[in-house]
């Protein structure tokens, strides 16, 4: 796919998320779906590229929602692209940041959600990651499939993912 294949297909697919989200029934995954399947529709890209746009779209969109949210939301938008909002062209811009808001929403509840419903405990098996003591904040990583020990440094036997 050329290059500005490429650019347009992200476009058509940002655009496309930017709709489907506007409907607050929608989780991102649906969202996502939608816009693949109207990308789709518009003709002249393959599935496998549609895909590939889509995981695109998806990295840009997490990485700017899982970032801190400041107070003066241009200079932190500006912060992250590292350059002046001024020199954005085209809608896109608007449309990514209002995917990455209602995502950075979706993300926090989905995060409360997993923090209420799943807790980790000592004893339970753990893919790798870092995991800090709910009771004094001591951080335990592991590289592998692990057994969550009591913390090491309290006892304390729940723990969050970080």
């Amino acid at each position: 796919m050329g290059e500005s294949k490429l650019t347009k297909a992200y476009d058509d697919l940002m655009g496309h998320l930017y709709e489907a989200m506007d409907d607050t029934l929608h989780t991102v995954a649906d969202a996502l779906e939608i816009a693949k399947e109207k990308t789709s529709e518009l003709g002249g890209h393959t599935q496998e590229e549609i895909n590939k746009i889509a995981d695109y779209v998806m990295r840009d969109v997490e990485h700017v929602a899982a970032s801190p949210q400041r107070e003066d939301r241009n200079d932190s938008w500006s912060e992250w692209l590292k350059f002046d909002l001024e020199l954005i062209e085209n809608f896109a811009l608007d449309a990514f940041m209002s995917i990455a808001d209602k995502t950075r929403v979706k993300l926090a509840a989905l995060e409360m959600e997993a923090k209420q419903y799943h807790p980790y405990q000592s004893g339970d098996v753990t893919g790798p990651g870092t995991f800090v003591c709910d009771a004094c904040g001591k951080q335990i990583a592991f590289k592998s499939t692990s057994v969550l020990p009591d913390c090491p440094e309290c006892k304390g036997t729940r723990f969050s993912r970080c």
